[in-house]
């Protein structure tokens, strides 16, 4: 559950809901929110920080964490992941790699309007 958590603040912050110096809920609030408990919101906030997606100042709450390129950061370890669950596919089915760069070459010719 913590994990689903952490990719939702992520995707709020990639998304610019929540921009670099923006507070965020507190671990209180979120949990009344989503109806979990306390302790799973701040095992992910915990983790969150740890990543340094957020940070969290005593008496003043948890914020998104100023750096600038977080967004381009969180998009950029998606892709990454993404791209692992297709090398994965592409391996369970026998595909080899000039066929699969084939096959992505194709699709961002589709998306450019090329193709």
């Amino acid at each position: 559950m913590y994990l689903q958590i952490m990719e939702q603040v992520k995707q709020r912050i990639t998304v610019g809901d929540w921009k670099p110096g923006d507070k965020i809920p507190s671990i209180r609030d979120l949990a009344v929110g989503l109806k979990v408990s306390v302790i799973t919101i701040k095992r992910a906030y915990m983790e969150l920080e740890r990543e340094g997606v957020i940070v969290t100042r005593h008496g003043i709450g948890s914020m998104v964490a100023d750096d600038t390129d977080l967004g381009q950061k969180l998009y950029q370890e998606e892709l990454d992941l993404h791209i692992e669950e297709v090398a994965k596919l592409a391996a369970l089915m026998g595909v080899s790699m000039d066929e699969l760069k084939q096959r992505i070459t194709e699709a961002v010719e589709r998306l450019e309007g090329r193709v």
